[in-house]
Order: structure tokens, then C-alpha cells, then sequence
């Protein structure tokens, strides 16, 4: 059984394809997805699809960099990150690729859910591109004040770096998830920072509706896809499918207190 780590639903919502993709994961036997958050709206849909989906769909909340320069209300993202239903802070985070001009805010509002992450004792799904030294900052201190449960910190999604980059998130207590890229014929890298990720630490995702796998590439990803990215990892590390299902599948029910 697979679990999705990372989606974000609101597409699928708006269009009505949302029943399809239900119905496409049970057949291909992901049975499990975490519903992203990140902006006020996107909160409210994560929560809504776990009160409608339980043991299906699960919460996260929290306010994502681009919400970094305009005005967000905490007091409603705590709310949020109180409920049962709301396994996670995030996604959250830091992005100099578009928006360096901004980082000194995007810092600003990432320290405040992290501040979240450490009252509830929840862990953050963190987003990071081209902002590695800052990130790793600010994790440290976030690892620092922790006081949940080991294993519990959070997870970097959709990684994309080097080597350097994973140990220092793996040694910060971090788990790290792959989506679709590291299908990509360009990833080569990516795929050779597969080999450094303990078993306990990894995770898989789709990050849909983005970043399509290997072969699907071209389609609007959806969770059922997440199979394909656990066969690639799974050529790379030389095991069994089955492995690359059932090990992010447990690790992602740690992580979330599913």
C-alpha cells in the first residue's frame, strides 16, 4: 500500500475530477494522502477533505512563502494547526528562485510556523529552492526547541538537491520525500542523493498536480501516479516495489501520527 505524502486538491475540486482521482488511487492502491495547505483557503480544504475522508485524507495548515509580503492571520492558522485533523504544519518555507527580494519576510513567516510546529508538537512540511543555508538556519534552531517525538521534526518535500544539502536536513532529524523529478531524464543527481536517504527517512510523493512521473509525464499528476516514482526508487536502491510502498508508507504514518 502507498501513501501519498504531499497533494494539493484544490484543482481537482474545482474542476469535479476530484471523485475520479479517489477512485484512481484505490486501484492502484494508494490508500492514504495527505492534503497539503499553505494559504488560507488551502487550510480550510485540507480540513474539510479529512473530516470527509477519515483514515483517508489528512490535514496539514500553514502559511506558504508566498503569502510572505501580504497580510495573514495567525491566530486562525493556530486554530487550525490545533485541530485533531491537522496532522502537520505546511507546507512552509523558503524560495529565492522567483522572489529573493522577499527573503528577509519569507524567513519572518517560516519562523512563525515552526513556532506553531513546536507549541502542537507537530512536524512541518517544508518547501526549499535555492535557499539552502537560510533554510538550514532556521531548521537548526527549529530542532533545537523541539520537544515532540523523535522522529517527528518534519520532512523537506519534493527534494531536489545534492548530497550535502540531505545529509545536513538528515542530521537536523528531518526525513527527506522524492517526487516525480527524480524520474526525469535530467536527475541524474537527484538520483544519486537516493543512495544517502536511510529507509526510516524517506518518503515518496506526487506533489500533485505538479511534476508528473516518468511515464506519465505530460498528464496532470494525481496521487495514483505516486506508483511510478516507487518503482524508479526502487531500480535505484535494488529492492522490491513492495519495499518502496510499505517503508515511506510506515515512515509517513510516524511522521503524521496517522
Amino acid at each position: 500500500m502507498y501513501i501519498d505524502s504531499h497533494v494539493h486538491f484544490d484543482r481537482f475540486v474545482k474542476d469535479g475530477s476530484f471523485a475520479t482521482l479517489l477512485e484512481n488511487a484505490k486501484e492502484a492502491g494508494v490508500l492514504e494522502m495527505v492534503a497539503i495547505g499553505g494559504s488560507p483557503e488551502a487550510n480550510a480544504l485540507s480540513r474539510r477533505l479529512a473530516e470527509e475522508h477519515p483514515g483517508r485524507i489528512f490535514g496539514c495548515a500553514g502559511y506558504d512563502r508566498d503569502l510572505a509580503t501580504e497580510s495573514h492571520d495567525l491566530a486562525e492558522l493556530r486554530e487550525f494547526v490545533a485541530d485533531p485533523l491537522v496532522k502537520a504544519v505546511g507546507e512552509t518555507g523558503l524560495d529565492y528562485y522567483y522572489t529573493a527580494e522577499t527573503a528577509a519576510e519569507q524567513k519572518t513567516l517560516f519562523n512563525e510556523n515552526l513556532a506553531l510546529a513546536v507549541e502542537f508538537q507537530k512536524p512541518v512540511v517544508v518547501h526549499s529552492r535555492d535557499a539552502d543555508e537560510d533554510t538550514i538556519a532556521l531548521l537548526k534552531d527549529y530542532s533545537n526547541a523541539w520537544n515532540g517525538a523523535e522522529g517527528r521534526l518534519g520532512v523537506l518535500h519534493c527534494f531536489t538537491r545534492d548530497v550535502k544539502f540531505a545529509r545536513a536536513v538528515l542530521d537536523l532529524g528531518l526525513m527527506i520525500s522524492f517526487s516525480g523529478i527524480v524520474t526525469f531524464a535530467n536527475a541524474d543527481p537527484l538520483r544519486e542523493v537516493v543512495q544517502y536517504v536511510p529507509d526510516d527517512r524517506l518518503l515518496i510523493e506526487t506533489d500533485s498536480p505538479y511534476l508528473a512521473p516518468v511515464p506519465m509525464r505530460g498528464n496532470r499528476c494525481e496521487p495514483a501516479y505516486v506508483v511510478h516514482t516507487a518503482k524508479r526508487l526502487a531500480d535505484l536502491q535494488g529492492g522490491s516495489v513492495e519495499s518502496l510502498a510499505n517503508l515511506p508508507a510506515q515512515n509517513a504514518r510516524a511522521l503524521f501520527a496517522l
